[in-house]
């Protein structure tokens, strides 16, 4: 595995031997075993076969191609993809947040998409997002929550949240912030 592991995987691989039972490398060798090629394959057998959420499914197969395709680092990290270039000093509030959503439970998934990370538990509850140079958006899925201040309505920001907090430094992943965070994970 990388020498460099980032908070967030950290934090998963953690919670996938405590709510499994297996460890990362457990999961990969099951993986490997079943001699599947692409990442999406491994996914769906893991998923399917042996009902892991999709977040630890993703983290295993990531691993997994990892190891079998040296080179790829970065299209196996996409929070590391997300968070280079003009957007890397934007890194400390993503890792204040996965800090924050960490400590709410071990059910707490963290699955790194393309452009975003999602937050999920039963669902997705939460997003993470380096939406611009200055800033991360983090888009909430609270019900019965009107929009005020700085929590505002998603609007075109993403459909699968219905609230957006703009956070610009880690100072802003406060009290409030993780208040909403923790009441959208209460109610996923």
């Amino acid at each position: 595995m990388a020498d460099k592991i980032d908070q967030a995987t950290q934090t998963m691989i953690q919670n996938l031997k405590e709510k499994t039972g297996k460890s990362l490398d457990e999961w990969v060798k099951i993986a490997k075993a079943a001699k599947l090629e692409k990442h999406g394959e491994i996914v769906k057998f893991l998923k399917t076969d042996h009902e892991l959420g999709h977040g630890y499914a993703n983290l295993v197969a990531h691993t997994l191609k990892g190891q079998s395709e040296e080179g790829k680092a970065a299209a196996d990290d996409p929070v590391a993809a997300q968070y280079s270039g003009e957007k890397a000093g934007l890194k400390p509030i993503y890792d204040e947040l996965v800090k924050a959503v960490g400590k709410f439970g071990g059910d707490v998934e963290i699955s790194p998409k393309k452009t975003y990370v999602s937050l999920r538990r039963n669902k997705q509850f939460a997003l993470i997002q380096p939406t611009t140079k200055t800033r991360v958006d983090v888009g909430i899925n609270l019900k019965g929550v009107a929009p005020s201040g700085k929590l505002e309505a998603s609007g075109s920001f993403n459909s699968m949240v219905s609230h957006r907090v703009r956070v610009e430094t880690a100072k802003e992943v406060d009290k409030e912030l993780i208040g909403w965070l923790k009441q959208a994970y209460e109610q996923a």
